[in-house]
């Protein structure tokens, strides 16, 4: 096999060893997502070893059709922020079953694909202006984190809306054995990944999801931690009785529930999902195409075709398989400061996921608690987006702000964008500035349409 005349590494200035490194280094730094999703989307009501194997394969399809469609060293796996609106918002929230979530999922990602062939996603990605692509990207980091905050129960509810876990309540309660002790090990598991990110540790994340992980396995061996299947607390030894069997796709393999389609109930749902996966994948691709400086000087993404196309049919593969939407991942910016410069690098972190895919009793008995400092920190590295945007003009600044604080108080991706398009708008409109900046049609099209839904939805 040519690799160079398939991935055009000189022309890229790389070489076979420094892309399968990135590759390495990508997956390393993602691989907690084979952990994260199954554990947010159980909650849903879907069994976790078949989301799990739905999780590595649609992985691996879309970072494949990442490799052959764009040739961009970015990695796709079901998105952060996407499945936590598919179980808290569409399901928890909104009461509609997995089954029509997915099949929600599926109808949107097919008309991606019909959008992907047409220059819509792209003239959208391009419309947006350069800060509040930044400011996107922060949003999505505070939202993230937040997650993890709550996923660790370092953040409760409360009469104040939200506050710190009581430790002493816990102690006094009967309940430090079981809720208490997780806390604590994950709030050292985030002091671990911190000191591994700044230590610059290849694959940093991951190591302090298994760090902390083991450092519950000592606890629950020396009786600190208590296992309470009946109250959700869990053994976490692997369970290998089963060797290493891949787990089977069966209770969720095409379990798509179309029997509502032509009802405005499921319109309602598939215009959510279309509404903010368009946002959020747009949303992670300026994340990572900016942190990883392979905009141009325009803005613009090259080739943003090719890799629009492998997010939307990873994304109906995804809903088949029994996942959430499936994206293009920020950790690839890992991979990219590694010297990955091509789709040899997307081939290797692929050709990852399916290995993972014999190991599940390991990646299904890591506890929340332990992937939760893996949320904080990819949220604080997504964070560092905000010293790319201009704070001397508060016109842009502004619409930034909006959008960065309206993601994590609203608990919505989706609104985050919605907000910070409109008072961009406004704002440049009211204070005279549109004409000099240029703003697109699309800008002011996209912001009535987002006032006409806050109107009519």
């Amino acid at each position: 096999m040519n690799l160079e005349k398939i991935f055009h590494l000189k022309e890229n200035n790389t070489d076979v060893k420094t892309e399968i490194l990135a590759g390495i280094t990508t997956f390393m730094t993602m691989a907690y997502i084979l952990a994260v999703n199954p554990n947010i989307l159980s909650e849903s009501g879907m069994d976790r070893g078949a989301v799990f194997t739905a999780t590595a394969l649609a992985a691996f399809i879309a970072t494949c059709l990442m490799a052959i469609l764009s040739n961009y060293p970015f990695v796709l796996a079901p998105g952060m922020g996407l499945n936590a609106y598919f179980t808290y918002t569409v399901v928890m929230g909104m009461g509609y079953t997995w089954e029509m979530a997915l099949s929600a999922v599926f109808v949107e990602g097919i008309i991606f694909i019909l959008l992907s062939l047409t220059n819509v996603r792209e003239a959208i990605f391009n419309a947006i202006p350069m800060n509040l692509k930044h400011a996107v990207s922060v949003g999505i980091g505070l939202f993230i984190a937040f997650i993890g905050l709550q996923n660790a129960k370092i953040v409760v509810d409360s009469s104040t809306l939200v506050s710190m876990f009581s430790f002493k309540s816990s102690i006094k309660n009967g309940t430090f054995n079981t809720e208490g002790i997780t806390v604590l090990l994950a709030l050292i598991g985030l002091l671990i990944t911190s000191i591994l990110v700044i230590k610059q540790v290849k694959g940093n994340i991951l190591w302090g999801i298994l760090s902390t992980w083991v450092l519950g396995i000592i606890c629950q061996l020396v009786g600190l931690y208590k296992p309470t299947p009946d109250a959700g607390w869990f053994s976490l030894l692997p369970d290998f009785s089963a060797g290493f069997s891949v787990p089977s796709l069966a209770p969720t393999f095409m379990h798509m529930d179309f029997s509502k389609v032509f009802t405005l109930d499921f319109v309602i749902i598939m215009f959510a999902f279309l509404f903010v996966d368009m946002f959020d994948t747009l949303g992670t691709l300026i994340g990572v195409a900016s942190k990883a400086d392979m905009l141009d000087k325009n803005g613009k993404l090259p080739r943003i075709k090719g890799a629009l196309m492998a997010d939307a049919v990873g994304t109906s593969v995804g809903a088949v398989l029994g996942t959430s939407t499936t994206t293009t991942f920020v950790e690839s910016a890992s991979g990219v400061s590694e010297g990955g410069r091509t789709g040899l690098t997307s081939i290797t972190a692929a050709i990852l996921f399916g290995l993972s895919l014999f190991l599940s009793p390991i990646f299904l008995a890591i506890p929340s608690f332990a992937t939760a400092p893996a949320l904080i920190i990819v949220g604080f590295l997504m964070l560092t987006s905000i010293v790319k945007i201009d704070f001397n003009d508060y016109t842009e600044t502004l619409p930034a702000f909006i959008c960065i604080i309206a993601m994590p108080f609203m608990y919505s991706i989706s609104e985050g964008i919605a907000l910070g398009v409109i008072s961009y708008v406004i704002i440049n409109l009211v204070t005279g500035k549109a004409k000099e900046k240029k703003i697109s049609v699309l800008m002011y099209v996209l912001a009535v349409l987002f006032v006409l839904k806050y109107v009519l939805i």
